[in-house]
């Protein structure tokens, strides 16, 4: 099976992003059954959702999984659904912000992801790894690059299951911090996500 997977460029002053680190970890191991691809996106409103789509356009995948990264989150957030709205607390890699813009104008207020969210879930869990069903994919890029997608998809009519996990932060990105915020070790994230795509490939 054919399946695409994207992650970020580091981005908020952090010179790392464990959503890239796990997608060329895990195409490096090869997973039996899949032919993975893996495309590096730009934390930029601009070019992070056309780097995407043309992915997509490039490769012609059965499914499509991005990989993203949040402070806060101690599981792997499944997202189920993605909101037609650009609300950014912090600039992107660009250094613009935005405030309270569609991400398409008249554009359908939300997807939701078309993976099989809960299949992907109990196979993650099943992994030994803290996993969670997330009905909020934020107002930054994570979510606009998975509208992006969605809206791509559907006006299209092709028909390729796709979605998005959130990452927790990795320790190094959280050591010496004030506030304990929750992070989990790559090796943890990678049998993770390797978990949900075989699931999506079973």
């Amino acid at each position: 099976m054919k399946v695409l997977l994207t992650g970020f460029e580091p981005f908020g002053g952090s010179p790392i992003n464990p959503s890239i680190q796990a997608a060329r970890a895990i195409a490096e191991m090869r997973l039996e059954g899949i032919d993975l691809s893996t495309t590096l996106l730009p934390v930029d409103r601009i070019s992070g959702p056309t780097t995407l789509v043309l992915a997509v356009e490039t490769f012609r995948p059965a499914a499509v999984l991005c990989l993203g990264q949040t402070m806060g989150r101690a599981a792997l957030s499944i997202e189920r659904v993605a909101i037609n709205l650009l609300d950014f607390s912090i600039a992107d890699n660009a250094g613009v912000t935005v405030t309270d813009e569609p991400i398409v104008p008249n554009g359908p207020a939300a997807y939701f992801a078309t993976l099989p969210v809960r299949q992907m879930l109990a196979a993650v869990r099943d992994a030994g790894v803290p996993a969670e069903l997330s009905l909020s994919a934020g107002t930054f890029l994570c979510n606009q690059v998975l509208y992006s997608l969605l809206h791509h998809l559907a006006v299209n009519g092709m028909s390729i299951p796709a979605g998005f996990i959130h990452l927790p932060a990795l320790p190094e990105q959280v050591a010496g911090r004030t506030a304990i915020t929750p992070s989990m070790s790559l090796d943890t994230m990678i049998a993770g996500v390797s978990a949900a795509l075989r699931s999506i490939a079973s």
